[in-house]
C-alpha cells in the first residue's frame, strides 16, 4: 500500500533504499471510505494525516450560497495536507469523489519521521513544494485559459500524476469524475462542460468512455493547452552536500 507514496517520492531524489524500508515499516490504519463522504471537515482539528491509497479524493470548499469549489485533486500516494496536524483548524474540507482506500497516519509518527530521518523530511518538503506549484498553475489555469484548454491541461496534468505512481498507460488513464465534479473544479456549468468535452472530442484531442481517457495524440494535446510539466517538479534537483537547508 505504500509503494505508490514511494514511487511518488521516489521523485524528489532524496530517498535512500534504507528509507524506504522505513516507510515500508510504518504501522498504518486503514479503511474503505464510500464515495462523497467527507474525510475531514472544515473547522476540524484533525490529529492524523492522511494518505490516499486508492481512486479520487478532492479539497474543497462550499460557498454560502451552496456552490462547491473544488481547489484540489487527490490521487493514490498524496497526502490530504501533510501538515493538517499543525494547523489550529481546518480552513477547508477534503471528501471522496469515489470510493476510496485511505490510511491514517498519527501525527506523532510523522513527527518521529520529519525529526529522525532528514531524507524522508526532505522528500515530504518536496511533496508540499509539488502541491504549491499545482495550486499556482490551477490559478493561471482557471484564470487566464479558455475552458477548452483549462479541460485539456488538467487532463494532461491528471495523467501525468498517476502515470508516476504506475496507475496510467502512456495512452491514456482513469478518469471516474462526474462532469459536475469537473465543473467545480474548472469553475464551469454542466452544460459548458458537456459542451467542452464534446468540442475536445471533435478535435480528436480525447475520447472519455466508460470513465477511460484516451489520448489519441497525448504530444497534440499537450501542445493545445500549453501544457508544461514544470510545475510538478519531477525533475529533482541535484544534491548539493554544500547545503544543508531545503529551502
Amino acid at each position: 500500500m505504500i509503494e505508490l507514496l514511494i514511487r511518488k517520492l521516489a521523485h524528489s531524489a532524496f530517498l535512500t533504499e534504507a528509507d524506504c524500508t522505513t516507510l515500508r515499516q510504518l504501522n498504518l490504519r486503514t479503511r474503505e471510505v464510500p464515495a462523497q463522504q467527507d474525510l475531514i471537515r472544515e473547522d476540524d482539528r484533525p490529529e492524523n494525516v492522511i494518505l490516499i491509497l486508492s481512486d479520487f479524493t478532492s479539497r474543497y470548499k462550499i460557498l454560502d450560497n451552496g456552490k462547491r469549489q473544488i481547489m484540489a485533486l487527490l490521487v493514490p500516494g498524496d497526502f490530504c495536507d501533510l501538515h493538517v496536524a499543525i494547523l489550529g483548524q481546518m480552513d477547508h474540507s477534503i471528501a471522496t469523489l469515489t470510493a476510496s482506500h485511505v490510511a491514517e497516519i498519527p501525527r506523532g509518527i510523522i513527527e518521529d519521521l520529519t525529526n529522525n530521518y532528514p531524507s524522508i523530511t526532505r522528500a515530504l518538503w518536496w511533496a508540499t513544494l509539488a502541491d504549491e506549484g499545482t495550486l499556482r498553475e490551477w490559478l493561471v489555469n482557471m484564470g487566464q485559459r479558455p475552458a477548452d484548454q483549462q479541460m485539456a491541461h488538467l487532463f494532461c496534468e491528471l495523467h501525468l500524476r498517476l502515470l508516476i505512481v504506475g496507475l496510467a498507460k502512456p495512452s491514456g488513464c482513469i478518469l471516474p469524475l462526474t462532469q459536475k465534479d469537473l465543473g467545480d473544479v474548472l469553475g464551469l456549468s454542466g452544460v459548458h462542460v458537456n459542451r467542452t468535452l464534446q468540442d475536445l472530442r471533435s478535435q480528436d484531442l480525447v475520447d472519455l468512455r466508460k470513465k477511460w481517457l484516451q489520448f489519441p495524440n497525448l504530444e497534440r494535446l499537450r501542445r493545445f493547452c500549453g501544457f508544461s510539466p514544470k510545475y510538478l517538479h519531477l525533475t529533482p534537483r541535484v544534491n548539493d552536500s554544500s547545503s544543508s537547508s531545503i529551502i
